[in-house]
C-alpha cells in the first residue's frame, strides 16, 4: 500500500497568502514563502501553490513568487493557475516547480494535457478540478460540474467523465476541489472524491472542506483518495502537519516520514 500525502495550499493573491470560503470572501493571511518553509519543516510531503486570480485576469503565474518558493524548500511542489501553453508549463518547471496544475486551460484546451505530458512527463501535469454539485441531467449525469475560472464559469461538462478523458490525454494526477466544501471546515466532498478515485487509475489528490484530524482519515479511506490538501487548518495554527500525521498513522493510515 503506497503511503497517503499530506499537502498543504497556498493560495497566493497579488502575491499574499490568502483563503476563502467556496472560492469568496478572500481574506490575505501572510507570506507565501514563509509559510512553505514552515510547512516543508513540519513535514509536509508536498506543496501546492495557486495563484487564484490568474484565470479570471487572463495573465500568467507570477514567476517570481515560485522562484522564491523554489529555493525555499526541497520536497516536490505543484504550481497553477492561468496556465494555458506549453510555454507557460516550460517556465513554471524551469522555476523550479517539479509539477505543473492546469485547470481552465486544459478546459478551454485539453491538448495542453498531451503536450504537457509528452513534453515534461505524465508525472509533471497535474489536472486542477474544480467541482460544483448540480442536479443530474444528460450532460451532467454524475450530478457534479465542472466550473472554471476560479468559480466564476460554468462549463456544463460532467465531472467524471472530465476525469476519465484527462486521464486518457495523459495527466499524472488529479486535485479535485469542491466548490461547496472549500473552506467550509465542514469535512471533504466525500461522494465526489469516492467517485472520481475509484474510477480513474491515476492519484486524486482530495482539496476542499478539512476542518478537522478526523476529515483527513474519513477522505483517505472512505473517499479513496491517494492525498489530502489543507488549507486553513494549518494556515490558521489548528493542527501542524506533524500532529495530522501523528493522528492518521495512530489509525493505520499510512503515511511518509517526518523530515
Amino acid at each position: 500500500m503506497l503511503s497517503k500525502r499530506i499537502i498543504p495550499c497556498l493560495d497566493v493573491r497579488d502575491g499574499k497568502l490568502t483563503k476563502g470560503v467556496r472560492f469568496k470572501g478572500n481574506i490575505d493571511i501572510g507570506d507565501p514563502v514563509e509559510a512553505a518553509k514552515t510547512y516543508y519543516e513540519q513535514g509536509a510531503d508536498e506543496i501546492v501553490f495557486y495563484d487564484i486570480t490568474a484565470s479570471a485576469e487572463g495573465r500568467g503565474i507570477m514567476i517570481d513568487v515560485v522562484r522564491r518558493v523554489a529555493e525555499t524548500i526541497f520536497i516536490p511542489f505543484s504550481v497553477g493557475g492561468g496556465i494555458r501553453t506549453v510555454e507557460q508549463v516550460r517556465a513554471v518547471i524551469l522555476a523550479g516547480a517539479e509539477k505543473v496544475s492546469v485547470n481552465s486551460g486544459a478546459v478551454e484546451n485539453p491538448r495542453i494535457i498531451n503536450e504537457g505530458a509528452r513534453a515534461f512527463g505524465s508525472q509533471c501535469i497535474v489536472l486542477g478540478m474544480d467541482v460544483k454539485k448540480v442536479d443530474r441531467s444528460a450532460k451532467t449525469p454524475s450530478g457534479y460540474e465542472i466550473v472554471i475560472q476560479g468559480g466564476r464559469k460554468y462549463t456544463g461538462i460532467d465531472a467524471l467523465r472530465w476525469a476519465k478523458e484527462v486521464e486518457n490525454l495523459g495527466a499524472g494526477e488529479i486535485c479535485l476541489n469542491s466548490i461547496d466544501a472549500d473552506g467550509t471546515l465542514d469535512g471533504y466532498e466525500l461522494e465526489l472524491t469516492h467517485l472520481i478515485s475509484t474510477n480513474v487509475k491515476i492519484p486524486v489528490i482530495a482539496s476542499g472542506g478539512a476542518g478537522k484530524a478526523e476529515h483527513l482519515l474519513d477522505v483517505l479511506t472512505q473517499g479513496a483518495a491517494d492525498a489530502a490538501l489543507i488549507a486553513s487548518i494549518v494556515h490558521f495554527g489548528t493542527y501542524t502537519i506533524g500532529g495530522l500525521k501523528e493522528y492518521l498513522k495512530g489509525r493505520g493510515v499510512k503515511v511518509r516520514r517526518q523530515w
